[in-house]
């Protein structure tokens, strides 16, 4: 450990190590001394998160790094507890050994998100047992096929044995996952009764096909072998690999699937029917705590609920607008029916149709991207790709959803579409969901945060939900501005996504603080959206297995554009939106209230 400190203080602050300037001598001592608080800072925040790093073998596979490329990531409570002390120490050592007041601007900033970030771990680990281990969204039945299709890359033998080795290490890992479910089931933690059919789903799915059956190579394999054929192998060396694989998968992915399918069907056998977690033990605190974690503001589930309501009615009322402009007769919920059975609004359901819709969606990026310089200083250099959900979780997953980028450029970011079932994805919402995902949203802002100079490394990868979904929400009504939008249908479809995200207050905050049940939710959003009703049953049941997390856009995007208007208020011909812009990304992800400060700090320079 000692050598790695040392190695990683005279690479990121020096340059280089002379063979003769080791820790303990005078040049090095005299190095230290020379740095400046700042430096120093950086150096310590270097080593910290390279430690850090170091416990979370798919955490380095995902920035490209292939050290223990064979392993998986601890999933334990005892290493869990480990990393909290670990955590609780680094504080400790901040705190005591610098001074914020002798920081820079930015290295201050940093020292206030490190402590925030930290402070928020150690008072949310009371809830660590609270997260739904399986679930439909995230659930470790389907993040394992996924890790290994989208992260782990074959680029030579060594490559694809570590493939191998981590097939050969899913029992344990699944078995470590089942452990902490059944913890979770004795404290009376466990989802509500329709995601066990979700989740035996995914499982069953995942293990159909060759080696498991007589059918076609199933997902896990057929990656395997599409990967290793771009490889320059002999015939032996290939079916030395495939036999391999094939062992694995039986002997060890199988078993731990089979595993984990006994477990959920007996859970799902005393599953309760209630979905709120009002229902779980201390399920009110712990529903304030998501909330704050969430949004980063103190605002109670009521009054997040109220304002959903009067963010509805505006929006109706705006979407009335349109409807006129259309030249619809009718009520907007007779409007709402019309646009779902509206057969010009969907495309087809069938491979053509589906191929249609993904090249409808590059098109969309791809015209966003000539216009970025009117209102963005900085781009991404990051590649962006449209990509359909894979076959063995479409039926399960979100509607569309983000993958970011390799820090090292060898994976690009990765919008991804679910068209498992088309009526879902209709043409009016297209440009809006692109806008979200892609460019100018979550694509612009995470590749941007992962490229920025000048911060360290944990402000790369960090994740602040209100931030991000805020700016991504933001990043739908920023097109209407520039220009775009020009279908009305299609600035139907930009209200109709905002009106989800304020409907997506009322209801999350009434399944979990009001004890509304699932169908009461569906309801809400079937009366009050345009969308299919398939879509408003897997949107609440997201919202139940991930709580408050849906909180985080509307209440993100709202602060985003109070800022910028008491911005132009106040600066008048010396607002310009591409440096106000800059002031939002440049930061990378922060709670809301370093947000207003930043920019409170950019007016007063610019007055």
């Amino acid at each position: 450990m000692k050598n790695i400190v040392i190695l990683t203080t005279c690479l990121f602050a020096l340059g280089a190590c002379s063979p003769k300037e080791t820790a303990n001598s005078p040049a090095s001592t005299n190095q230290e001394q020379a740095l400046t608080q700042n430096e120093k800072l950086d150096v310590w925040f270097e080593k910290v998160f390279m430690d850090s790093v170091g416990h979370y073998p798919q955490f380095l596979t995902q920035l490209g790094i292939k050290t223990d490329y064979d392993k998986w990531n601890n999933p334990s409570k005892a290493f869990f507890l480990e990393r909290l002390d670990e955590d609780r120490a680094n504080l400790e050592h901040l705190k005591s050994s610098y001074n914020i007041a002798d920081l820079d601007e930015n290295h201050a900033l940093s020292y206030r998100l490190f402590v925030e970030s930290v402070e928020d771990d150690l008072a949310t680990a009371k809830y660590w047992d609270y997260g739904y281990t399986f679930n439909q969204m995230f659930g470790v039945q389907s993040g394992i096929p996924t890790f290994m299709i989208n992260q782990h890359r074959i680029g030579s033998v060594e490559d694809a044995e570590a493939y191998i080795a981590r097939l050969n290490g899913v029992k344990s890992y699944m078995d470590e996952h089942l452990k902490n479910a059944k913890t979770s089931a004795s404290k009376g933690i466990m989802p509500p009764l329709y995601v066990y059919d979700h989740v035996l789903r995914d499982a069953r799915n995942i293990i159909k096909g060759a080696p498991f059956d007589e059918g076609d190579y199933s997902t896990l394999l057929t990656d395997f072998e599409g990967k290793v054929k771009k490889l320059d192998l002999s015939d032996e060396q290939e079916q030395a690999l495939f036999k391999g694989a094939i062992t694995a998968l039986l002997t060890s992915f199988k078993p731990a699937y089979e595993g984990l399918i006994a477990e959920m069907e007996s859970q799902q056998s005393r599953a309760s029917t209630d979905d709120g977690v009002w229902k779980l033990p201390d399920g009110v605190a712990y529903y304030k705590s998501r909330l704050k974690q969430m949004t980063t503001t103190d605002m109670t589930a009521t009054e997040i609920h109220n304002l959903g309501l009067s963010e509805v009615e505006r929006i109706h009322t705006e979407m009335r607008t349109i409807m006129k402009t259309v030249g619809f007769k009718g009520s907007l919920q007779e409007f709402f029916v019309h646009l779902k059975t509206d057969p010009a609004q969907i495309y087809e359901d069938s491979d053509a149709g589906r191929a249609a819709y993904l090249t409808r969606a590059e098109e969309i990026i791809n015209t966003m991207k000539t216009r970025l310089d009117d209102v963005f200083m900085v781009k991404p250099k990051a590649d962006l790709v449209v990509k359909q959900v894979e076959a063995f979780r479409e039926k399960s997953a979100g509607k569309a959803f983000y993958n970011r980028p390799a820090p090292d450029g060898s994976r690009p970011g990765m919008y991804y579409a679910n068209l498992y079932e088309i009526t879902d994805m209709p043409k009016y919402q297209m440009e809006a969901l692109a806008y979200h995902e892609g460019i100018p949203g979550h694509h612009m802002q995470i590749a941007i945060q992962q490229e920025l100079e000048n911060i360290p490394k944990f402000r790369k990868f960090s994740g602040i939900t209100a931030y991000s979904e805020g700016w991504g929400l933001y990043s739908e009504f920023l097109p209407k501005e520039m220009g775009f939008y020009q279908d009305p249908y299609s600035d139907f479809g930009r209200l109709a996504m905002e009106l989800w995200r304020a409907a997506r207050l009322v209801v999350d905050t009434g399944i979990h603080d009001k004890k509304w049940s699932r169908e009461q939710a569906i309801k809400y959003l079937t009366d009050n959206t345009p969308n299919p009703e398939n879509d408003c049953i897997k949107a609440i049941e997201r919202y139940i297995v991930m709580p408050g997390q849906a909180t985080a856009y509307k209440i993100g995007m709202l602060k985003i554009l109070s800022l910028r208007e008491d911005a132009k208020t106040r600066l008048g011909d010396k607002f310009d939106i591409r440096e106000y812009h800059n002031v939002i990304i440049a930061s990378g992800p922060v709670p809301l209230n370093i947000m207003e400060e930043r920019v409170e700090a950019w007016v007063k320079s610019k007055l």
